[in-house]
């Protein structure tokens, strides 16, 4: 299959790109670690929670065989990885 994907990360409150084509988009929400204000623990954990979290969310993206699966289950996987906490 010559169609590829490519993740696109954007910060919180920003509007999304209408983009040319019919390309596939998800929305991965992940709490936003910059709004962390406690000690310098807690917002080290936050940002390592999240993190972690998108590292993971990439990784289930990347063993996601797409050969063969159908536009509309495509989507849903995608939608479901961001999901998945």
């Amino acid at each position: 299959m010559a169609d590829r994907y490519n993740p696109l990360f954007l910060c919180a409150d920003e509007s999304c790109p209408v983009w040319p084509g019919r390309p596939i988009t998800a929305h991965w929400g992940i709490d936003d670690p910059a709004a962390a204000t406690d000690s310098p623990k807690q917002i080290h954990r936050a940002f390592t929670n999240a993190h972690h979290l998108l590292q993971r969310r990439i990784g289930l993206l990347q063993a996601l065989k797409i050969e063969g699966l159908e536009r509309l289950a495509l989507k849903t996987r995608v939608r479901d990885i961001g999901q998945s906490s």
